[in-house]
């Protein structure tokens, strides 16, 4: 059971931190360092539960003063941390990115940012998780709730777990709990690394250490030497070898948690070994002091240096551990050490420091979201160009065609483009997804010398395939009545032209894809349409350097080698498609913005992209007009030319 404080703790706290930063930081030789947050829930294990323990054999346990303490000590610091990063990035965030930081600004208040991140990642939209300032704080969700169920068990639980039968259940639990980490990793690994059921055997090694530790045998000096040793290798094995695609929690988490309790279990034999010596010198206890302090402040800046596309080069490394030194040690000083221990029960804790700034939080939410314009933040030089990104996306300019009803799809004037017809009626007809949204003003420049009369029919990540492949592979009732209702609408009428969009590389990386795009080019064929497909443009590396205008960067472009890798499934479909209908168009607006070397973002000083893999609809405008003024234009060839 945790009586006094142990220095080799604290230390053992400056190594998982370390790791950490080495990792974020991008230190090659680190390249597993991510599993330091693993030691520190082995660590809290540990100690809170030898503190619950001790007040419960004390007879002075209060889930509210616990409560209150864990509040104390984790949301002052927390709160000058996302207050300060909020300030930092007002003058570069754009409106959505901005809106997702005061989102999980609030979920990480409460205790829930890992949830929210769990569902960020899973959006189609999803966000950068580099430029996330408070994606760090997943792991203080874990740990808050945690500290929610953990002194409620132990508290209805503690008298029975002293007795054998008590080992023995807890020995199940986590088997358990281990058991499930393993299978949730392989089933749901995004789940399994955000949640806390995946993590939990992880803080149950701890806690088994405090509550059993004494009972286990006792170890001589040699063997005490050897374990602690062992485990500090185990440790930093782990943070060299895995890497960021491994699977993890699951086995991999196994032998840097196992090399903790190994450590602390080492630490409570009264040896003094070289690995407790080493871990209890004044450095790194004054580190592990800090470790809370640092683990907030080490994220946020390369957050925002990776939104600023800044290279993370050697002297900007040791620039950000600099800084964060500096930070967490202000911090520590003069918030943690100074709030932690007011006399404030719940109510005033939670008061104080949960419900007032939540509301707080809240309000700079609802402000983001609902004014119409808050680019003041932005320096006035760029403001021009950042309304050009930020409010001219075409899913918001067309919504009507690309959110409205999925079987009674908008076909008024607000969906139409192009010279109307005779009779009203549109000869043409867009489908796809998003992309095929985002390339309207492309279609609109090369139709302006056609007769074309254009309806609009996109809906997010809804590529036009036929209706029994939609149910296999998107399977959503939305996305299968609205790909119904287009059938239905094609298969009535007179011939149309029919443009294709989609994102063509993420859905032909599926091989099925392949068959479901070729099937539904058949299907148009046979009734008679004339079909055009709108080839993609490359994807960027990440959304921010859809903003790369804004950062005053010399070079927004982009490797042609990189742009023509994403393309290499969708040509092996265009090359089959070629051959059994040689009549069918294909527009590569690719064309217009790449040379042999390099791939350009920015055209005749707009920005083209509103993020990493959709053009804005200015942007859309521009591209078009260069294809225009470099290439024929294709659309004139299906005999509807005004020129005619």
């Amino acid at each position: 059971m945790l009586s006094t404080y142990r220095r080799d703790i604290d230390g053992l706290r400056a190594v998982a931190v370390s790791l950490v930063i080495l990792y974020h930081y991008k230190f090659a030789a680190f390249s597993g360092g991510f599993v330091g947050v693993d030691v520190f829930f082995v660590i809290t294990g540990f100690v809170i539960s030898g503190i619950l323990m001790r007040h419960l054999a004390e007879g002075r346990f209060s889930f509210f003063d616990f409560t209150a303490r864990r509040i104390k000590r984790l949301l002052p610091a927390f709160l000058v941390v996302s207050f300060v990063s909020f300030l930092l990035i007002s003058p570069f965030y754009m409106d959505e990115d901005y809106y997702i930081f005061s989102k999980s600004w609030l979920f990480a208040l409460v205790g829930y940012s890992n949830f929210y991140f769990l569902d960020e990642f899973a959006k189609y939209f999803s966000s950068d998780a580099e430029v996330l300032l408070l994606l760090h704080t997943w792991s203080l969700g874990v740990e808050m709730q945690f500290y929610v169920i953990w002194p409620l068990l132990l508290w209805g639980s503690w008298r029975f777990a002293r007795k054998p039968a008590g080992l023995v259940a807890f020995g199940a639990l986590l088997v358990t709990a281990f058991g499930f980490s393993v299978y949730q990793t392989y089933t749901n690994p995004s789940a399994a690394y955000f949640l806390l059921p995946a993590r939990l055997f992880e803080l149950l090694l701890g806690a088994g250490l405090a509550i059993y530790g004494e009972r286990l045998p006792r170890l001589n000096r040699t063997a005490s030497e050897m374990l602690s040793s062992a485990g500090l290798g185990f440790i930093i094995f782990s943070a060299m070898v895995l890497e960021t695609g491994d699977l993890f929690p699951g086995y991999n988490a196994l032998l840097p948690t196992l090399g903790t309790v190994m450590i602390i279990y080492s630490g409570m034999l009264d040896h003094q070994g070289i690995v407790s010596t080493m871990l209890s010198t004044r450095g790194l206890v004054f580190i592990g002091s800090l470790s809370y302090s640092i683990y907030l402040w080490h994220w946020p800046p390369v957050a925002l240096m990776n939104y600023q596309l800044i290279e993370l080069t050697l002297f900007n490394q040791i620039l950000l551990i600099c800084f964060t030194l500096l930070a967490a040690w202000a911090t520590y000083t003069f918030v943690e050490s100074r709030l932690r221990y007011r006399p404030w029960g719940l109510k005033a804790s939670f008061l104080n420091l949960v419900l007032v700034p939540a509301l707080m939080i809240w309000g700079v939410q609802a402000t983001i979201r609902i004014a119409d314009d808050i680019s003041f933040r932005i320096p006035e030089k760029n403001r021009e160009l950042y309304r050009i990104m930020n409010q001219q996306n075409a899913d918001d300019i067309f919504d009507a065609c690309f959110d409205g009803d999925n079987i009674a799809f908008d076909k008024s004037a607000a969906c139409l483009t192009g010279k109307k017809t005779a009779d009203g009626d549109p000869n043409a007809i867009l489908v796809g997804d998003s992309h095929g949204t985002s390339m309207v003003g492309f279609l609109e420049e090369l139709s302006k010398s056609t007769d074309l009369y254009t309806l609009i029919v996109t809906k997010a990540s809804t590529p036009f395939i036929l209706g029994k492949h939609t149910q296999e592979a998107l399977r959503k009732d939305k996305k299968v009545a609205r790909n119904k209702a287009l059938q239905d609408y094609l298969s009535q009428g007179k011939p149309k032209t029919v443009f294709v969009s989609a994102w063509w590389h993420s859905y032909l990386n599926d091989e099925r894809y392949q068959l479901y795009f070729m099937d539904m080019l058949d299907w148009l064929k046979e009734l008679g349409h004339t079909v055009v497909f709108l080839e993609d443009v490359p994807t960027l590396p990440s959304t921010s350097y859809a903003y790369c205008a804004l950062k005053s960067r010399t070079d927004c472009s982009i490797p042609y080698e990189d742009a023509e890798k994403q393309m290499e499934n969708f040509y092996r479909f265009r090359a089959n498609a070629m051959k059994r209908f040689p009549d069918v168009i294909w527009i590569n607006p690719r064309q217009a913005m790449c040379n042999e070397r390099r791939c350009e973002t920015i055209l005749e000083g707009i920005p083209l992209y509103r993020d990493d893999n959709h053009l804005n609809y200015i942007g859309s405008k521009v591209l078009g007009k260069a294809y225009l003024k470099q290439y024929e234009n294709p659309l004139e060839a299906l005999g509807q030319s005004k020129k005619s």
